[in-house]
């Protein structure tokens, strides 16, 4: 029995759970730098969590609060429901929800939840008249693993880009994936070998940005559980291998107002309407500082260098893959959309969309003006050549992007005054501490040559 105070939605995930036979919940929400946490609780639970909420200690949690401010609440959403592909009904099975945190001394969504970041700059979409929809292109990499079950950096083929098996030995581990993604709701587009050896990639179809957010928190666990299942590891680590392809999360933006794609105009040498390319233009006036959002650790600057297909020119184009954000083809007018093609999969997608939507609308509310695209190869041109077309590049390294966001206050207002200083104190901890060590490379160079 219920108490009636539920709604239809919630009185279904009740029914579910009963269905599938789910003894636990798993309630998930996300730290500020996007590592996906959980309070597990029987499933006879899920009435109260829903009417009451979960109570949890915030303190324990990277960036949330201090001891004395420890108690935190979850609130459940009832609309991510999944029962959880890698456990069997008969042991038993378990499902997630996830959860907005809500700050208990003042009963206010929690400031440093950053769920309720992305939740934020989606009404500021809202208040302008505008529906963002988002489809994110995450890659990652399959590794074996060693006897005692650790990580090694041996692929598991020696495939490229859309090879078939033999050389791609991955299609079993992949299928297993898309299977569980889809019994989670994913509408699953394509999947492929990447470039690199051991780089795979699965495309799911586009919805509202939180949702698409949400479905990138649940892939990488899911990735991660169902390659587990295959004795593989499978890391979204951007750049695992030195001097092969890193791995990007290539992300989508359009925005829809009264059902219509607001970035599409017929009469465009690009098919781009003016508030498509004031949303691009807003995005690279604001992109070193996006950077360190989009690119959080010291490992994303490896891939963005020059000649492993990673965009780190400052620049759009309508052809080329070499700038940072990319017009793709479109073969109906609900389908223009920008490609963001310098974010990267350890990011927290909350954050960086976020980021990345505040930028957009930036450059919509000051009517900035777009450059023209650059046609040609980017790669290929000298410094002096890119002084000429006024092209920047991006942060070479997390210290200058972080540089960039600390001088950015619509970045920093995207993310909120909370997450700003927790995000900035932990990656000048983590690039500090990168700074100070020595690495192999190093040894290997100067310990006998000095």
């Amino acid at each position: 029995m219920t108490s009636g105070n539920l709604s239809e939605k919630e009185e279904a995930v009740l029914e579910t759970i009963d269905e599938e036979n789910i003894d636990f919940l798993r309630l998930q929400f996300t730290d500020i730098l996007g590592t996906v946490k959980n309070v597990s609780v029987p499933a006879r639970q899920a009435e109260k969590a829903f009417t009451e909420g979960i109570y949890f200690d915030g303190s324990s949690i990277n960036g949330f609060v201090r001891i004395q401010e420890s108690d935190m609440r979850l609130d459940p959403d009832p609309e991510t429901f999944a029962v959880l592909p890698w456990r069997s009904k008969e042991d038993g099975g378990a499902a997630r929800l996830i959860c907005d945190v809500i700050d208990t001394s003042t009963g206010e969504p929690f400031s440093g939840d950053p769920r309720g970041v992305l939740k934020h700059a989606i009404e500021r979409a809202d208040d302008l008249g505008y529906t963002v929809n988002a489809a994110p292109e995450p890659e990652f990499f399959l590794f074996e693993e060693d006897e005692e079950g650790r990580a090694t950096t041996k692929t598991n083929d020696a495939g490229g880009y859309f090879d078939l098996a033999p050389k791609d030995l991955a299609q079993d581990v992949r299928r297993d994936i898309i299977f569980g993604l889809e019994s989670m709701g994913f509408e699953i587009e394509a999947s492929h070998h990447e470039v690199a050896q051991g780089q795979h990639e699965i495309n799911f179809t586009y919805d509202d940005a939180l949702s698409t957010a949400d479905n990138v928190a649940t892939f990488r666990s899911v990735v991660r559980a169902i390659a587990a299942e295959h004795d593989l590891h499978a890391t979204f680590m951007p750049k695992p291998i030195a001097r092969i392809n890193g791995s990007g999360m290539h992300t989508h933006f359009s925005l829809f107002q009264d059902g219509e794609n607001a970035f599409h105009d017929d009469d465009d040498e690009f098919n781009l309407s003016e508030t498509a390319k004031q949303f691009t233009a807003g995005i690279l006036e604001h992109a070193p500082a996006i950077a360190a959002v989009a690119n959080p650790t010291v490992n994303s600057y490896k891939r963005l260098v020059p000649g492993y297909e990673a965009p780190v020119y400052v620049a759009w184009s309508d052809r080329n893959r070499s700038a940072l954000i990319r017009k793709p083809a479109a073969r109906v007018p609900a389908a223009s959309r920008i490609e963001a093609r310098f974010p990267d999969p350890s990011c927290n997608p909350y954050l960086a969309f976020a980021a990345l939507i505040h930028a957009g609308l930036d450059g919509i509310e000051q009517g900035m003006e777009c450059d023209d695209p650059v046609r040609e190869n980017i790669y290929e041109f000298d410094e002096a050549k890119r002084e000429e077309y006024g092209i920047d590049t991006l942060p070479t390294n997390l210290g200058e992007a972080l540089d960039a966001l600390e001088a950015d206050e619509v970045v920093q207002d995207a993310l909120g005054e909370h997450v700003t200083e927790k995000f900035l104190e932990a990656k000048r901890s983590e690039f500090n501490d990168y700074r100070v060590s020595v690495s192999e490379w190093e040894k290997d160079r100067y310990l006998e040559t000095f």
